[in-house]
């Protein structure tokens, strides 16, 4: 069994997490479940949001199977909406009275380059990548700043660092802005005691690559799997878990000093020329 690294100060902790819930293959952890998994295994508080009700209600069984006595809520949200983002922000703090973590956890990815692209299409991937993490920033931000103190994480991708072999602008031009929103953000609330960083996970190994691979593999996923792994240095996509133990280090006291960077968590892929036939 995998050891885990704990954060006692992380205990009772009130972390608000989007995109909590997750679709398909149930046996498998996406990034927004299993990183409440890893924050209620270091006793923190979580409050989980999803745009399908249903499928965070589904987390949040699972996760209390594991964690019967672990306090853990979840509602429905729009997060590109602004009145449902203040609504979330609001039913947080009348539960549990702050925030002291918030994790931007939606995306999504649309084929296409500018020529191709719909405004319409553009202006979806916008909301969802971007908008989001400036509206819940928005509402939450002034939370923290009187208690004095909070984390803020964002979960970026490799996608906004380079070009992975996908025709998907408006995810990569969002997913590279959200990277320095947080680092601009960062400078402004680093006197008020507020951390902002951000995650940029690679080819992570969840229930959405059987998505992905009906995108953009004409739905052969054991080739698409096949192609991801054979991309990653390492030899393998990474996982969930991996995604969460970032997160949620950065969410810690053991990331005190730690602000308005990035962490990518890529089994070094982005270091790469995209040849894996190298020998030493």
């Amino acid at each position: 069994m995998a050891q885990h690294a704990t954060y006692p100060d992380l205990s009772s902790k009130v972390v608000l997490l989007t995109g909590i819930g997750q679709t398909g293959d149930p046996s498998m952890w996406g990034n927004g479940a299993a990183t409440a998994r890893t924050f209620l295994r270091n006793g923190a508080k979580v409050f989980g949001c999803d745009i399908n009700l249903a499928s965070a209600q589904a987390s949040r069984t699972r996760l209390l199977s594991e964690f019967p006595s672990a306090e853990i809520e979840v509602v429905q949200a729009d997060v590109t909406k602004k009145d449902k983002v203040e609504k979330l922000v609001q039913q947080c703090v009348r539960k549990w009275g702050r925030v002291d973590v918030l994790v931007n956890n939606v995306g999504r990815s649309e084929k296409g380059d500018p020529a191709s692209m719909s405004e319409e299409i553009w202006d979806a991937q916008v909301n969802v990548n971007l908008k989001s993490v400036y509206l819940a920033c928005h509402f939450v931000l002034p939370v923290m700043e009187k208690q004095g103190s909070g984390v803020i994480v964002n979960i970026s991708s490799i996608a906004g660092l380079k070009y992975i072999g996908k025709p998907q602008v408006a995810y990569a031009a969002t997913k590279a802005a959200l990277i320095n929103f947080a680092r601009v953000t960062a400078v402004a609330y680093a006197p008020k005691n507020i951390r902002l960083n951000t995650v940029v996970p690679g080819l992570i190994h969840t229930p959405l690559v059987k998505m992905l691979a009906d995108k953009y593999a004409g739905g052969d996923y054991e080739a698409f799997v096949k192609q991801r792994n054979g991309q990653v240095p390492m030899g393998r996509m990474g996982t969930s878990e991996d995604v969460a133990n970032a997160v949620v280090f950065l969410s810690s006291d053991s990331a005190r000093y730690i602000t308005g960077t990035k962490l990518v968590v890529d089994g070094a892929i982005t270091g790469s020329t995209g040849r894996t036939d190298f020998k030493l």
